[in-house]
């Protein structure tokens, strides 16, 4: 079983800025999305998301580091039970009477993914391919029950949810149709950005020991004319000449709805306006600002417009680029 770090690429005692860092990168190479025709690429995204759930998480990092959990969050046992290495350790007898043996640095991890599998697929409005997250929520103690003998929760599902542009910016909460058909409405948190991931306890599979969760992956849609900086959203406002320089009044879109905004008389173009709060939810619940930046429509081909320039008597009387000399 490869270690968690270097799926990411990352060397061990990488701290949570590079594994986030690490995560965003190859989230954004390996999505489903992007390759459709590459059934590895899909299984590759689902490992690394199952690697940066379980690194991400401050204590669970902290076990794993310290060798108390596998790269499936399941504890490690006594006498390398549960990892590599047993040295033909015989945890007991099968049906029929026939042992078990591991030896020889087995990995039970490999071993039970190719009995009970890696990943399946699922889809619902508003969520993309999903994957387990290995095999079952708890520890290795027996089949069907946890290292404590307690019985084994079902395994935890990963989805894309895809959100669009504005709604992400305004927190609207999300629709999902679970596997079993069942519809819920996920809340967006505070801060939310594409590889924003939530969990949704007991929304996953079932087990003997009741749902494993629901791991759900954000990712923002891009916008056709609204771009993010920051917490701050970007526009660039087409005006028309008469607005700039006599001053008007103009209808502005914004991720909450339209709103009139005053275009100061003599305005230029690349002028910056700003919308306070209108853009994006920060994770202590205050907002950023629309920035709306002003760019002058010019007619072209209007005679009297350029008939009016011939004659105006400013032409010429102010050098715009006088900085430049």
């Amino acid at each position: 079983m490869a270690d968690l770090y270097s799926k990411l690429g990352l060397k061990r005692g990488a701290d949570e800025a590079e594994i986030k860092k690490a995560y965003r990168k190859l989230a954004k190479e390996l999505h489903p999305d992007r390759n459709s025709d590459n059934p590895k690429a899909a299984e590759r995204f689902a490992e690394v998301t199952a690697a940066y759930d379980l690194l991400s998480d401050r204590d669970k990092r902290a076990q794993y580091d310290r060798g108390e959990i596998d790269e499936q969050g399941n504890p490690r046992g006594p006498f390398g039970f549960g990892g590599r290495g047993g040295g033909g350790f015989n945890p007991g007898a099968g049906p029929g009477g026939a042992n078990f043996e591991f030896g020889d640095g087995a990995d039970f991890g490999d071993i039970f993914e190719g009995i009970f599998g890696r990943s399946r697929g699922g889809t619902g409005p508003g969520a993309g391919a999903a994957g387990r997250r290995g095999f079952g929520g708890g520890g290795f103690g027996g089949f069907g029950t946890q290292g404590g003998g307690r019985p084994l929760r079902g395994a935890d599902v990963s989805y894309k949810l895809s959100v669009p542009f504005e709604e992400a910016a305004s927190l609207k909460p999300q629709r999902i149709s679970l596997p079993s058909g069942k519809t819920i409405d996920v809340k967006l948190p505070n801060g939310v950005e594409t590889g924003t991931q939530m969990r949704l306890a007991g929304q996953g599979d079932e087990g003997p020991g009741g749902r494993g969760d629901a791991i759900v992956t954000v990712e923002l849609r891009p916008h056709r004319y609204f771009t993010r900086d920051g917490d701050d959203v970007r526009l660039d406002l087409p005006v028309a000449l008469e607005e700039a320089v006599l001053g008007e009044k103009v209808r502005v879109p914004t991720v909450d709805g339209a709103v009139m905004l005053a275009i100061p008389k003599g305005t230029t173009s690349g002028k910056t306006l700003r919308l306070k709060g209108k853009g994006f939810h920060r994770k202590d619940g205050s907002r950023g600002d629309q920035l709306v930046t002003v760019m002058i429509d010019i007619p072209t081909g209007d005679a009297e417009l350029e008939a009016f320039v011939e004659r105006w008597s400013g032409k010429g009387q102010r050098n715009p680029r006088a900085q430049f000399e």
